[in-house]
């Protein structure tokens, strides 16, 4: 039985709302923990806690700049296939998770971001 731990820990990552509108948030690209957790109203600690499932279930990397956690979509191909597959599916939600990116997009875009839309971010060796 642990060959189905990976299919396990992804399809649990998948069943929860929040897991679902941070992967909708990152499908536009790279947040911080903070403006994920600004955007989506709730504690750093709770966001934490539901990217690690996702992390663990390998759909998002995280790489730290500075004192700042940022986090993306993995560019593993077997997450990429699930990703695309579950784009679908969320369209129902469309709605929600339109005023999440529109949230989003003034957060990235914000002097007060960790990183502002002006500073390119520096890749980590």
């Amino acid at each position: 039985m642990n060959a189905l731990r990976p299919l396990v820990e992804l399809l649990k990552a998948l069943a929860h709302p929040v897991r679902l509108r941070i992967l909708a948030l990152l499908r536009d690209g790279e947040l911080c923990v903070c403006q994920v957790a600004e955007i989506l109203r709730l504690a750093p600690s709770t966001v934490s806690e539901h990217l690690t499932d996702l992390r663990r279930a390998g759909l998002v990397q995280e790489r730290k700049v500075g004192r700042w956690v940022h986090v993306a979509l993995t560019d593993a191909a077997a997450s990429r296939s699930v990703l695309e597959s579950l784009w679908p599916l969320m369209a129902s939600a469309a709605a929600d998770l339109d005023r999440d990116q529109a949230h989003a997009r003034e957060v990235r875009c914000s002097a007060t971001a960790p990183v502002p839309c002006s500073d390119p971010v520096p890749d980590l060796v």
